[in-house]
């Protein structure tokens, strides 16, 4: 039978608009109430399991006990940063410019949700979409859309105990589940936040409803040999192995000075990397396995993606020394499309490239993403404040690393001031709208009440000074 997408999402439509409706006169104490159930309900320690244990065996990705704690650091974090904040009537007075800012919802969200993090998002995504007074509509990814309903019944169950329309959070129902029918979401919501792959995001931006979207990730990271190496080596371990790499921000090219080069592969090996080199029949294989279609087609084998490192080294043929965790691939003969370990892998598998000088890393830098990866982060492990500087200034990234875990980094940590999201803008460069990590103030609409100034009419002397004006009073 055919399945009527557009009917279907009316249908949810109409719900979705009638329970906003109702939080549209909420006030800012009955709003943080709603936010802080779902931040505090959601972090329940039998809730979290069962979200990990179904994500893991729905979606065959990451491993449970790293999803427990991706949910509760990023559940705890959102509501950490929109704890006390303003999101309802009066937000803000600018004495100044005499101008008052009014927070109003935007509607009905439609949110689409990506596979590598289906158990943080149906949490998260509603408590900013709340926060401003909206309701939302998940539509997750096909290989998530059971556990997207476990938690979606869930946190309805949590708005009914405080009184709360449950129709401010509703799912696609798993048996509606598709690309047609998230399509159809988008066409008919008031805004789309869009988390996935590029594919989706451009048909976000495509659809003609308002949307933020993100870009794709494939951060590359410098080490020097000015910092501690066996700490550098530890927190790629840190990244690589941490849900089996779901993270877009995990390090996936490290590009290492030559004099330290040495003594960094060493490190990584302390920290149970294992170095595949290059040239040589373990790199032909696991690259084989990669991207089986290489090197016609470069699309990144979907069977490796977030898995344990046992089964990409079983589907590859390879052998590698007891406890290693990750692997580390030698990769000095190109950038770009011939050369794919220089783009985003998904795995516990990173990239190692050699630098002749701070200058030939950026050059390096820069070329990874033009082939890949553009807007999304990069990194730098230095205790040279000029060379921070100058990657700074130089690099088309909206967020950039210094001495920390790329893939805990870029989307907010406890050990840095980045905003926690599970939405990283990436601005012009990724084909996004913004370049910043997306939160709930993303969500709201303003509006600017402006009240009468003094008369103040600059003078253009003020303005251009004096000596300008003399320099320059004859006409072109």
């Amino acid at each position: 039978m055919e399945k009527n997408y557009t009917e279907y999402i009316e249908g949810l439509m109409k719900r979705s608009r009638a329970a906003q409706a109702v939080i549209n006169d909420y006030t800012q104490e009955q709003v943080d109430e709603l936010v802080k159930a779902i931040a505090f309900y959601g972090t329940r320690p039998d809730f979290m399991r069962a979200v990990a244990e179904r994500t893991v065996e729905e979606s065959g990705m990451g491993n449970v006990e790293d999803k427990i704690m991706k949910i509760w650091n990023k559940t705890i974090g959102h509501y950490r940063e929109m704890k006390d904040e303003k999101s309802v009537g009066l937000i803000e007075y600018d004495e100044v410019r005499n101008i008052a800012k009014y927070a109003k919802p935007m509607g009905v969200i439609g949110a689409l949700a990506p596979v590598t993090n289906a158990e943080n998002t149906a949490v998260v995504k509603p408590m900013n979409a709340i926060k401003g007074r909206n309701s939302i509509i998940l539509a997750p990814h096909p290989k998530a859309a059971n556990v997207n309903k476990f938690v979606i019944d869930y946190l309805r169950k949590v708005l009914a105990k405080f009184n709360a329309p449950e129709d401010l959070i509703i799912g696609i129902d798993p048996e509606m589940v598709s690309i047609d029918c998230s399509g159809e979401l988008m066409k008919q919501c008031d805004f789309i936040l869009a988390t996935g792959g590029s594919g989706l995001v451009k048909a976000a931006y495509k659809s003609g409803t308002p949307a933020i979207g993100v870009g794709t990730g494939n951060d590359a990271v410098y080490v020097d040999g000015t910092t501690n190496l066996e700490e550098v080596a530890a927190m790629v371990r840190s990244s690589k192995i941490f849900d089996n790499a779901t993270s877009c921000s995990t390090e996936n090219v490290l590009l290492v000075q030559k004099e330290c080069y040495d003594e960094f592969v060493a490190a990584l090996a302390h920290n149970n990397g294992h170095l595949i080199k290059e040239n040589t029949e373990e790199k032909a294989k696991l690259l084989k396995t990669m991207w089986p279609e290489s090197p016609a087609n470069h699309t990144l084998n979907r069977h490796i993606v977030a898995q344990p490192l046992e089964k990409i080294l079983s589907l590859a043929d390879l052998e590698v020394p007891e406890g290693t965790e990750f692997l580390c691939v030698e990769e000095n003969d190109g950038i770009g499309n011939e050369y794919p370990f220089t783009g985003e892998k998904l795995s516990r598998v990173t990239t190692l490239m050699k630098t002749d000088s701070f200058e030939d890393a950026m050059d390096k830098m820069e070329a990874i993403m033009d082939y890949m990866g553009k807007g999304h982060g990069c990194g730098i492990h230095t205790n040279d404040d000029e060379k921070i500087d100058t990657m700074a200034k130089r690099m088309p990234v909206a967020r950039m690393m210094v001495n920390q875990p790329q893939g805990a980094g870029n989307s907010g940590s406890w050990e840095n001031g980045m905003p926690m999201t599970m939405t990283l803008g990436c601005g012009t460069w990724g084909n996004n709208s913004v370049s910043h990590n997306v939160n709930w103030k993303d969500l709201i609409n303003i509006t600017h009440v402006s009240r009468k100034l003094p008369l103040n009419i600059p003078k253009e002397e003020d303005l251009f000074g004096a000596d300008y004006i003399e320099k320059n009073s004859t006409s072109l």
